[in-house]
């Protein structure tokens, strides 16, 4: 899903509506690293960059894949190194990827097992005579 983020700046109610993230969250990401300094106005309050809210975005992205904020300061400071380290953070991001689809993986296969106790319920339903075991459980999942 694609935000669209305002060619502007924005202060940081405004970058912590587009991320989801708490005014309090932005502050301390900045302060342990995680995210680049924000900018500041003259009277010192932040302001942000689409740049900088796209990169804050995501960070949050990383996070729902399920990186530690250790993990993330360590891939923002490779990303900081520059191309040198290109291939490195592509590794890293398939990782997340592969283990992301084996998690997808693993609540199909939960699905399929719910699904198949709605229908054995809904046959119990239409046929009292049938014995419930409760039990019951449909053969080992099918890799897809």
């Amino acid at each position: 899903m694609m935000i669209e983020i305002p060619d502007m700046p924005m202060t940081i109610r405004e970058a912590s509506e587009l991320t989801g993230l708490s005014e309090d969250t932005l502050r301390y990401y900045e302060r342990i690293d995680l995210l680049p300094p924000a900018q500041r106005k003259a009277n010192g309050h932040r302001y942000y960059t689409a740049e900088q809210v796209r990169g804050i975005i995501f960070m949050t992205r990383l996070k729902s894949t399920g990186m530690t904020l250790e993990e993330m300061k360590a891939f923002r400071a490779l990303i900081k190194q520059g191309s040198s380290t290109l291939e490195l953070r592509k590794s890293i991001l398939r990782q997340q990827h592969d283990r992301i689809g084996s998690e997808i993986q693993r609540l199909r296969d939960i699905q399929d097992v719910l699904e198949y106790k709605i229908n054995y319920f809904d046959q119990l339903s239409a046929n009292p005579q049938l014995e419930d075991t409760g039990c019951d459980l449909p053969d080992p999942p099918r890799k897809r």
